[in-house]
């Protein structure tokens, strides 16, 4: 699989995704399934719970396949366009 990397955004943190990292633990649908719900397209709604909320089931993703950044970082270091 291509190194494909998907965004999502709440405007104040963005999930970031690597399907070909993914191991399909399910962690996060389990942990946060209004956030990460794969029956839907997007599959994740990153508008459907709080920034803390969605930071603290990220870190629980075994594999790194699901990261974040908070835009305010990414935007005082210039990567925001």
């Amino acid at each position: 699989m291509k190194d494909i990397i998907k965004h999502y955004t709440n405007g104040e943190v963005t999930i970031v995704w690597k399907p070909g990292v993914c191991i399909h633990s399910e962690k996060c649908f389990h942990g946060l399934p209004a956030v990460f719900n794969p029956g839907q397209k997007p599959w994740i709604n990153a508008e459907a719970a709080t920034t803390e909320q969605i930071i603290s089931q990220v870190k629980q993703c075994p594999s790194g396949a699901l990261s974040f950044f908070m835009n305010s970082d990414e935007a005082q270091q210039g990567g925001m366009e």
